[in-house]
């Protein structure tokens, strides 16, 4: 009994490393979403340029990516997630200590980094010391901490900002990625051998990846498009700012829920390919009934926030299940580097080119209308993995 005290103490200590490793990384994602008109306003740029903020954090996640996977087969789980929640802490310091738009473009580099190390670090360690039939549920718990990384900006940044200023409310974070390196040397032992010597050769993910790969692209994009400019678009519907917070942490909430409950379902499916196209669909619906927000009706905001972190915010964990349920996708940790690319390069791309469009229609609507397109296009791809592993 006093074994499976222990051994349950210890899953439940590893599972808090993980949804923080996972959630970390990911804050400043909504913080910029959140702070977007402090932002805009203090730094003097234009909605083009916040979207820019977003891309040079995940778009040098998406370059380290294919690396990131080999590198943390290198040294190990262990040390891949201390290495990530110091570069973490790094970046937050920076981020209150920098001046201006290229300061801050600078300390975000840092997080990009630890953003590449998420995945292949957490699916390691999942692999080496999470029993089989825990897996599936571990993975949806870990991914859950990208949205519990939601619920707590939206919950804590809005009072912090008010209090401190953007700057100080982001360094803040700083300390607590510093206290999670040292639980990782607490709670996770070091494994003594690599598995395998660090190479910069990147092998060529097979179709079932590649696919999988360009599905996860379709939800980067929307998903970093829609979360940078919610702030925007809600302020301009005269939404004030806590509820614009309250908004990221609903989204948040959803997306955990979604996460933890969707992973094991679709595990459990003869083919998630299927759970994953459902889910684009009703992610385009969600912001289809986004479109009919106005200053005199906010309800439709709250919907579209619901639905997108019920359906399309589940997307990247159930697709990373995927990986660990079959090994023809390849190796846990390279794998889950080549997939992050995809994912990252979504987000890399996605809120520039929305700016973009903003920036030429003054106007939201071809905006929503051209995430509606790419996640139309995502769900065709879920439907041609479908057929292609029914063929194999």
């Amino acid at each position: 009994m006093n074994t499976e005290s222990r051994h349950s103490d210890s899953l439940a200590g590893l599972s808090f490393l993980l949804v923080m490793a996972m959630g970390m990384p990911m804050m400043i994602f909504y913080a910029i979403g959140i702070l977007g008109p402090a932002l805009i306003l203090d730094l003097d740029i234009s909605r083009q340029q916040l979207g820019w903020l977003i891309t040079s954090t995940f778009g040098f996640a998406a370059v380290l990516s294919p690396w990131a996977g080999a590198l943390v087969q290198r040294v190990g789980a262990f040390k891949g997630m201390v290495g990530l929640f110091l570069l973490v802490g790094v970046s937050f310091a920076l981020m209150g200590a920098l001046p201006g738009f290229g300061g801050l473009v600078t300390a975000l580099l840092f997080c990009g980094v630890a953003q590449s190390l998420a995945n292949p670090a957490t699916n390691q360690l999942i692999a080496q010391q999470v029993p089989a039939p825990s897996k599936a549920g571990i993975v949806g718990l870990k991914q859950s901490g990208v949205q519990a990384a939601a619920l707590l900006a939206g919950a804590a940044l809005p009072p912090m900002a008010l209090a401190w200023g953007w700057r100080a409310a982001l360094a803040a974070w700083a300390p607590v990625a510093l206290l999670m390196a040292a639980l990782v040397v607490r709670w996770v032992p070091p494994r003594v051998t690599a598995e395998q010597r660090f190479s910069l050769r990147v092998h060529a993910p097979n179709r079932w990846l590649w696919m999988l790969m360009a599905i996860q692209l379709c939800a980067g994009l929307a998903l970093s498009s829609f979360m940078t400019f919610l702030g925007v678009y809600a302020d301009q519907q005269g939404v004030s700012a806590q509820a614009i917070g309250a908004m990221v942490s609903g989204f948040g909430i959803m997306g955990i829920l979604s996460r933890v409950l969707l992973t094991p379902v679709g595990a459990r499916l003869p083919d998630a390919s299927i759970l994953l196209g459902v889910l684009f669909v009703l992610a385009g619906l969600a912001l289809m009934i986004m479109r009919l927000a106005s200053p005199q009706q906010h309800w439709p905001l709250w919907l579209g926030v619901v639905g997108m972190g019920l359906t399309v915010a589940a997307s990247n964990a159930i697709a990373m299940s995927m990986l660990l349920h079959d090994a023809r996708f390849g190796a846990a940790a390279a794998s889950a580097g080549m997939l992050s690319a995809g994912f990252f390069g979504g987000f890399a791309f996605g809120p520039p080119a929305f700016g973009w469009l903003l920036a030429r229609t003054d106007d939201f609507t071809a905006a929503w209308y051209s995430l509606a397109a790419i996640l139309t296009a995502g769900a065709l791809l879920c439907v041609l993995l479908l057929l292609m592993r029914r063929r194999k």
